[in-house]
Order: structure tokens, then sequence, then C-alpha cells
């Protein structure tokens, strides 16, 4: 039984019994004063209204609650646990910052108050999240540059706390929830900062390449490193046509 079905039960036998009470007065009333009758008359009345009231306040509070149900049903499944998570990155942050506004190193501060054993069974927990496996695909390798990305990122406090209060709440937006793009708009500082990040990604992939083999045992078709990059790229589209001639040539029985 919900909150306003019980509230409208209580308010309804107390209605009855106060109008049991006013029907077994009534016919008491000719005998009794009429200064007595009106003030027992008002305070029923009285009585009546505030069955009123705390009725209207059951309905008003349960339909709180099924607004609050309905909203959180509308949720990711995972929203707590994001939403915790970002609140311990926040704490994180600011103790990072305390600790460098008193020039005192966050990281070795941090592991006075936790015991070897912890540290001990943390990494080994860290071994076995993120094992380095070398390659073996692209959407993993793309996968493990997207997480090392976002580990080095930290967030901005400040901005986090004054669009939260801006959005109050839409900053945990829903499915149907309709943002403003003003609102939601980012600051030229992050855009700046995404622009240089990206910048950087790019210096480091055009200094990285990577090491081709080499066999030994090729035949040697070409007459300069040029020529043979073009020799690879024309046998790519023209090696399944010019099999056959290439060993005649090969064997001296061309035609």
């Amino acid at each position: 039984m919900s909150l306003q079905d019980q509230g409208d039960c209580d308010t309804a036998s107390d209605a009855v019994e106060v109008e049991k009470e006013a029907e077994s007065q009534k016919g008491n009333d000719d005998a009794v004063p009429t200064s007595t009758a009106a003030l027992k008359r008002e305070e029923r009345m009285k009585r009546l209204r505030e069955l009123h009231l705390k009725r209207n306040e059951a309905r008003k509070l349960n339909h709180v609650e099924v607004v609050e149900e309905d909203r959180k049903k509308r949720l990711p499944y995972n929203h707590d646990a994001k939403k915790s998570r970002v609140e311990w990155e926040l704490a994180e942050s600011e103790a990072k910052k305390k600790a460098e506004d008193k020039g005192e190193n966050y990281e070795r501060t941090k592991l006075l108050d936790v015991g070897a054993d912890e540290l001990d069974r943390l990494e080994r927990k860290r071994k076995k999240k993120n094992p380095d496996q070398g390659f073996s695909g692209f959407a993993a390798a793309q996968f493990r540059q997207y997480q090392r990305l976002t580990r080095q990122m930290e967030p901005d406090v400040e901005a986090y706390e004054a669009q939260k209060e801006k959005l109050g709440e839409d900053f945990y937006a829903t499915a149907n929830t309709i943002l403003d793009p003003i609102l939601t708009a980012p600051s030229k500082e992050g855009v700046e900062r995404m622009v240089k990040d990206l910048q950087k990604q790019a210096d480091k992939r055009a200094k990285f390449s990577r090491r081709r083999q080499f066999f030994d045992d090729a035949d040697i078709d070409y007459i300069n490193e040029r020529n043979m990059k073009f020799n690879k790229k024309a046998s790519r589209f023209y090696n399944k046509f010019t099999a056959e001639i290439k060993q005649n040539l090969e064997r001296g029985t061309a035609v």
C-alpha cells in the first residue's frame, strides 16, 4: 500500500468517526445550550479540516516519491558507480592540490596511511588489471590508448562545481533531458587544452616508426630503395596477372 492510499484510509476512518460522533450528539443538541453546541460543532469541523490537510499532505508526499522512483528507473544502471567515481576523483584532486600548496609530495604522504600488505594487494591488482600483452589488434591498442589518455586527465574542480550549480538537476542528464547548448558550451581554455593534446598525439605518431621485417633470401628485383617501394606497390595489384610471365623469364623459356 502506498503512502497516499494509507493516508486516504486513515483520513476516511477518522472522518467516519467524526460523522458518527456528530450523529450521536445531534439528538442532544436541543437539551444543550446554544453556545456549547456551537463550540462542539466548531471542534468537529476543525478536526475534519485537519484530517483533510493530512490527506492532502500524504498525496503530495506520495507524488514526490513516485516521481523520484521514476527518475531513478530512467538513470543508467551504473549511474551510482560513476557518480561515486567522479566524487572520489574530485576528493583526490583536492587532496593533491593541498599537498602541493604545503610543498609536500602527495604520493608519499598518501602512502603513509597505507599498510604494506595493502600496497602489495594494489600492485598485484594493477598488474592484473592492465597487463602489457603486446600488440593483439587495432581495437585493443586503441582501447589501451584511450585508458592511458583518460588517466592523464586532471579534472577542473572549480569548473565542475560551477557547471553543477548552473545546471541543477539537469547536470545528471537522462535520456529525456534536453540541455541548453549555451550553458553546456566548452570554455576557450578547454578547447585550447584539447587542441594541444591532439597536437601532442600527432607529433608522437609522426615520430613513431614500426620496425619492418627484412628477408635476406628474398629476390632482389630493384636497383634502389625507391624502386623497391615502387615494385612492392606494383606487385600488390599486378602480381596475379604477371606471375606466369615472371616465372618464364626466370626459367628462360619466355617467347
